[in-house]
């Protein structure tokens, strides 16, 4: 769970700096986290990691002491446990080096099990008890190395190290108001053993981050059509501001080769800028992106619909049409109709400064349902323009669609001539009146956004413009997540 959040801090990235030098390879979707965002995932990421890292085990210590008059005692300490600790401050910095997390101030509570022995000439002597630690003064510090290997994220610790400026022992149990001068002793290696074990353990737990992201796939699919290029293209570039990095972000077909570095428009650069610098996270989609999927469903013959059922369906009857197309009645009478809207080349997707704008290109085919079979009595070549929007509630994707332009031409007719006026009005009122409502009954209900372990996006807002849709979030945790575990 420590790495998990280690890997959103690196991958929830955007263009939020006005000072980024792009790259020579070009990436079609970039995400980043502000410095209001670095210091919200850093205070996340050292409540979660003093969660997984408590409680931690020392190695145990043995010393030997020559004491006057006594000789020589054998003392060791075991069982040495870390149980609690807290950050008091800490500060996150990201730049030519890599990002930097330093807590300071840190406190920690220990406790272990002591004992001594010690011979003399006529009988052996031995004692035991427990004893609490207070650790104070405590500063840990991480400098996270990135870099982009071959389209994937390679993390490594560039420096790491902890330090304690004092503890106290209190010992309980046996003689230990006589003792307690002697496991004072133990002080300065108790010290030494918090300072190497933490380091170590927060070493261990940034190489075993990086072969989480090792083994992370570099395409996403979505259903069984489409898979999302997640390549690395640009950065990670960091500055004292923000930790940035562009993906490819282009849809292909499921089963095609993942490649990277594809020319596009640089999504690193100062055009991607959130109106609120304040905002943590943004994440930059060309147009380019949109326009991939759309190519990879309609090769893939997913970009079609038979109209058969509408809410008012005397609209899907001869009769219903006898004064647009009388022959059509006259050669039908009362007979059920279905629309079958055929595209005929990928839809072309623009984003302009007052939102999304679709282009189709598309044949409908009219069918008549006559005695079990169906008919195809015309076919009508449309060009169809349509304008959306799209805005983010809670943890809710919704939006809406307006038909801006309706053009229309006969292809072919088995029913004779059609007076296209008509049949244009006609076709713009269904699509207007039945079916774009339709549509957008479910764009308003929305899709839901996939939470983080509990947390999600908050205040969010869309930016269109300079074709690219820029999404500018707070985050915030919208439920407790309460982890798996498997009972043993």
């Amino acid at each position: 769970m420590y790495q998990k959040f280690i890997i959103t801090l690196i991958i929830i990235s955007s263009s939020l700096a006005h000072d980024v030098k792009s790259s020579n390879e070009t990436g079609h979707i970039s995400f980043g986290v502000s410095q209001t965002g670095l210091e919200f995932t850093k205070n996340l990421m050292i409540k979660t990691a003093i969660s997984n890292l408590i409680p931690l085990n020392l190695p145990d210590i043995e010393q030997s002491v020559q004491i006057p008059l006594v000789g020589k005692v054998k003392m060791v300490v075991s069982n040495i446990v870390i149980y609690d600790v807290e950050v008091v401050k800490s500060v996150v910095q990201s730049g030519d080096m890599g990002l930097t997390i330093v807590a300071s101030g840190a406190t920690a509570d220990l406790r272990f099990d002591w004992s001594y022995t010690y011979s003399t000439w006529f009988f052996d002597i031995s004692d035991s008890g427990v004893a609490s630690v207070k650790v104070e003064g405590m500063e840990i510090g991480l400098t996270l190395g990135l870099k982009n290997e071959q389209g994937t994220l390679r993390v490594s610790p560039l420096d790491c190290g902890c330090y304690v400026n004092y503890l106290s022992i209190v010992l309980d149990g046996g003689a230990s108001w006589l003792y307690q001068g002697i496991v004072d002793f133990f002080s300065e290696d108790i010290a030494y053993a918090v300072e190497d074990t933490i380091t170590d353990k927060v070493k261990e737990a940034v190489i075993q981050l990086d072969s989480v992201i090792q083994s992370l796939p570099k395409q996403v699919s979505f259903g069984d059509t489409a898979a999302l290029n997640v390549t690395i293209t640009d950065g990670p570039i960091m500055s004292s501001t923000s930790l940035l990095i562009g993906i490819d972000g282009l849809f292909t077909q499921i089963g095609n080769e993942v490649t990277s570095g594809r020319s596009g428009n640089s999504l690193l650069s100062s055009g991607s800028v959130c109106n609120n610098p304040m905002k943590m996270v943004a994440i930059s989609v060309h147009e380019d992106v949109l326009n991939s999927a759309s190519l990879v469903y309609f090769n893939a013959n997913k970009i079609s619909w038979i109209v058969d059922n509408l809410p008012d369906q005397k609209l899907l009857n001869t009769s219903g049409w006898r004064f647009i197309i009388p022959k059509l009645y006259k050669q039908f009478p009362n007979d059920g109709m279905s629309l079958n809207f055929t595209i005929l080349s990928p839809p072309t997707i623009k984003v302009e400064n007052e939102g999304i704008v679709a282009t189709v290109k598309s044949d409908v085919f009219i069918n008549v349902l006559d005695a079990g079979k169906v008919i195809p009595v015309a076919c009508i070549t449309m060009d169809i323009e349509a304008s959306g929007f799209a805005g983010i509630s809670s943890n809710t994707l919704a939006g809406g669609i307006n038909l801006s332009k309706l053009t229309m031409s006969l292809k072919w007719s088995n029913i004779g001539t059609l007076h296209m006026t008509l049949v244009q009005t006609a076709m713009s009122t269904l699509l207007k009146k039945i079916i774009v409502p339709v549509v957008n009954l479910r764009l308003r209900v929305g899709y839901t956004i996939p939470d983080f372990h509990g947390y999600g996006l908050q205040n969010t807002s869309i930016i269109y413009g300079d074709s690219k849709i820029i999404v500018c979030s707070d985050v915030a945790q919208i439920y407790e997540y309460v982890p798996h575990r498997i009972l043993s």
